[in-house]
């Protein structure tokens, strides 16, 4: 209990402190994320990311005269806590939606708790199939995995290369995954090697030496950082040179600080605007990162999470009368399409996957993804 309660407390003041002569009525977002563990730095930053812009709207006073608060609990990259921590998000009555979850993985035991309560399941931060099906209750703010594959696919393909290795989880999420590609390549009669990894183990020269043996023309990752880093600086050392490209969930910063030099030439699909643009959107977002004190250059994964907390604060801010978990699904799937400034978003009945804008970029040498 005092690890839980200690949790909730980092959280809160992450938000910020709400401005003096605030009413102790609050719209609460709920949220569970890899604040330790193997995937810290990527579940920090989407919470840094959401964070930031909900302490604007507070410091500009709330919406409809409340702030927004976010409670966030620690998972550790663990499906079984994660679903665990949707249950204790849930209990609480003030609670209007779950927000930012930080995969598929993570979801699969969270989203039904939240079919069944009829609370909003906002912006996981994953394309994969289990978090892009018909639920009335999610909503997602980026392009699935699918799209995500078919532009990286297309590029290559197109430049002749047939053989393609596909690193990916062993769980039901990664088999997925590992399915998508399939499908593309069987219209074009080519099929994919592959090689499975588990979740939240160390990856070593017994996995490189497989990815290897495969000889492959190209290499489609779909794992976290630290494995695909892994991989990518054995090849590197070993003199083979690879194109790899990945999927956005590998988190493309979190990706290029774990690999180093080795990650030059790889490329990454993004599903939002570069951080580093002067697009409208890019800019308010880079400001509330500023204005939370944040003391690095934006990245994506923060940028990502800065956009759909926009696109959540809308939804609650558009509610006509009585403001509460039914309304806000009801705001939200008739949102229609809302252009934040160069990064649009659209929701209808039957429509609640909001955003195909996929784009792929390359690391350079000096360690930063340019568009392609």
């Amino acid at each position: 209990m005092r690890t839980i309660r200690s949790l909730w407390v980092v959280a809160l003041l992450a938000v910020g402190s709400a401005p003096s002569g605030w009413a102790q009525e609050k719209w609460v977002i709920g949220q569970s994320a890899p604040l330790s563990g193997s995937n810290a730095p990527f579940g920090q930053d989407i919470q840094r990311g959401a964070a930031a812009w909900f302490a604007q709207v507070n410091a500009r006073g709330g919406v409809q005269g409340r702030p927004i608060e976010l409670q966030t609990l620690d998972d550790k990259n663990d499906r079984q806590q994660a679903g665990a921590n949707a249950t204790t998000l849930l209990a609480n009555r003030d609670l209007l939606a779950l927000f930012g979850f930080a995969s598929a993985t993570l979801s699969l035991d969270a989203l039904p708790q939240a079919e069944k309560q009829r609370v909003p399941f906002f912006a996981p931060f994953s394309g994969a199939n289990p978090v892009r099906g018909k639920s009335p209750v999610l909503f997602t703010v980026r392009a699935s995995y699918g799209e995500e594959m078919e532009k990286m696919l297309n590029f290559w393909t197109s430049l002749g290369l047939k053989r393609v290795s596909v690193v990916h989880y062993d769980d039901e999420v990664g088999q997925q995954n590992l399915a998508v590609v399939a499908q593309y390549l069987k219209r074009i009669n080519l099929e994919p090697q592959a090689l499975s990894l588990k979740r939240n183990v160390v990856v070593g020269k017994a996995e490189a030496d497989q990815l290897v043996a495969q000889q492959p023309d190209v290499i489609i990752n779909t794992v976290l950082s630290g494995a695909a880093a892994a991989l990518q600086k054995d090849l590197v050392g070993r003199g083979r040179v690879v194109p790899m490209s990945s999927l956005s969930f590998v988190g493309a910063d979190q990706f290029i600080a774990a690999a180093g030099p080795a990650s030059a030439g790889v490329s990454i699909s993004q599903v939002v605007p570069h951080p580093g643009s002067f697009q409208p959107a890019v800019r308010d977002c880079a400001r509330a990162l500023e204005a939370a004190g944040s003391k690095t250059p934006m990245n994506s994964t923060e940028l990502e999470a800065c956009l759909a907390a926009r696109v959540l604060t809308e939804g609650i801010r558009r509610i006509q009368g009585p403001v509460n978990p039914q309304s806000l699904l009801q705001s939200l799937t008739n949102l229609g399409s809302l252009d934040l400034g160069g990064y649009r978003v659209s929701f209808a009945p039957g429509a609640l996957h909001g955003s195909k804008f996929v784009e792929l970029g390359m690391v350079t040498r000096e360690g930063r993804l340019v568009s392609r």
